[in-house]
């Protein structure tokens, strides 16, 4: 799927409200919302909404660098983000340089503005979706008893 048909707005892409509910002794350090991930969820394919208007592509690969190698990062101009905010679509060669990323990226400070990171699992081809499919059985099967 072409990046100009991935730019729409899903719910997955809005970012929930932290769970306040939790037993005191179940809560962490800080709080967390409580969104679960399917293989088919997940992908290398990510959105950071929150990036300040300041020109900061090039700040932003070079976070996102630390994470894995980087095969693009492209401007996305066809999603609603806040006012003075842009969004921008990271593709990863991995699945599991996308899974940190996300998990430590999202809610950072960067340059005055908070990042929300979410998965864009609509820009996966056909063909990236298979081999996502088939990396996950072969881990499956790789941590069974023999």
């Amino acid at each position: 799927m072409s990046i100009q048909n991935c730019n729409r707005v899903i719910n997955h892409h809005i970012q929930q409200e932290y769970c306040t509910t939790r037993p005191a002794y179940r809560q962490g350090k800080k709080l967390t919302a409580v969104k679960v991930y399917t293989v088919n969820n997940e992908s290398q394919h990510l959105y950071i909404y929150g990036v300040p208007q300041v020109n900061l592509r090039k700040e932003l690969k070079h976070l996102c660098s630390k994470y894995g190698d980087i095969v693009s990062v492209t401007k996305v101009s066809d999603v609603e983000t806040e006012i003075f905010t842009e969004c921008f679509h990271v593709l990863y060669k991995r699945i599991q340089s996308a899974r940190i990323a996300k998990r430590l990226i999202d809610t950072r400070s960067f340059y005055g503005g908070i990042l929300h990171v979410c998965y864009a699992s609509e820009c996966e081809t056909v063909e990236e979706t298979r081999m996502k499919l088939a990396q996950r059985r072969r881990d499956v099967h790789n941590r069974l008893p023999k």
